[in-house]
């Protein structure tokens, strides 16, 4: 097992003497070292960016444990393993992952988390270029980072993640600010790395389109408390979603409509946007 909440809960002081804002209820939680694409929705206030900070330890538990790859994380700081061993294997892609860029050039940047981690020079580099070329920025190594344009920031931002290949990825709205087909390009490029390397990735989104596409699992938090756990389909066929203040992705609004006033029955989970086209030139 990957990372396992344990009855976590984790409040936040206010300004009032001994009162407590609850951002996270008693957790029970695991996820997969590998294989899983994870989509974590629920509406603003719900706790989503607070579970997935616990996920390498960016946070500590108010009571309960998270477990991360065998690195108890509790309320006791002093007791805790060193951190960084639990960075080293889950890494964490923030919302705006430009805005962590520093060095002189891109390479540099890139090499940064490598070398931080214990990786030699030499190795640094010769992973660094590789995964500059898996992100189709390899002709950018030389240049400095704060010399691109947003879409090529975000890039170099993410492969200095990628660079020291962490088991997990944590994806915090990774494609919020970005237009249409940069959305696409980036998602794509964290889905083949899923699909090639098996990888497991957890990503916060608001946007159903990105969790009906990629997602092989989905959690749902509303006030503070995980309240659905489980299939995509099954999310969106029931009435889950409407409780828990979401919306349904394009494709299945598409497809309730057909089934409506065509009177087809098209299953949901037979079909995205690309296949559900193609269906409907051969029956229409």
């Amino acid at each position: 097992m990957g990372i396992s909440f344990q009855n976590v809960e984790h409040k936040y002081p206010t300004l009032k003497r001994k009162v407590f804002d609850i951002a996270l209820k008693d957790i029970n939680l695991n996820i997969s070292e590998q294989g899983e694409f994870v989509a974590i929705v629920g509406k603003t206030g719900s706790g989503k960016s607070t579970l997935i900070q616990h996920m390498n330890a960016l946070k500590i538990p108010t009571s309960g444990v998270v477990d991360i790859f065998g690195n108890k994380i509790t309320p006791k700081k002093n007791k805790n393993p060193k951190l960084k061993n639990v960075r080293k294997r889950v890494g964490f892609v923030f919302q705006f992952p430009e805005y962590q860029l520093f060095e002189e050039t891109v390479l540099k940047d890139v090499m940064f988390a490598p070398l931080n981690f214990g990786m030699k020079q030499d190795e640094a580099k010769k992973s660094a270029l590789e995964t500059l070329k898996l992100l189709h920025i390899t002709n950018l190594q030389n240049k400095s980072p704060f010399n691109l344009s947003g879409g090529q920031m975000r890039k170099v931002a993410i492969a200095g993640i990628l660079s020291y290949n962490p088991d997990i990825i944590l994806l915090d709205e990774p494609t919020r600010g970005l237009d249409p087909k940069g959305q696409e390009e980036i998602m794509e490029i964290f889905y083949n790395i899923h699909k090639e390397s098996n990888k497991t990735f957890v990503m916060i989104t608001h946007d159903m389109n990105l969790v009906y596409k990629y997602a092989t699992r989905v959690i749902v938090l509303n006030g503070s408390e995980l309240t659905y756990d489980g299939d995509k389909y099954n999310l969106f066929k029931s009435g889950i979603y409407e409780n828990n203040h979401l919306t349904k992705p394009d494709v299945i609004n598409l497809i309730d409509y057909l089934n409506e006033k065509l009177n087809l029955n098209i299953d949901y989970d037979h079909y995205d946007l690309d296949s559900l086209l193609e269906y409907l030139k051969e029956v229409l």
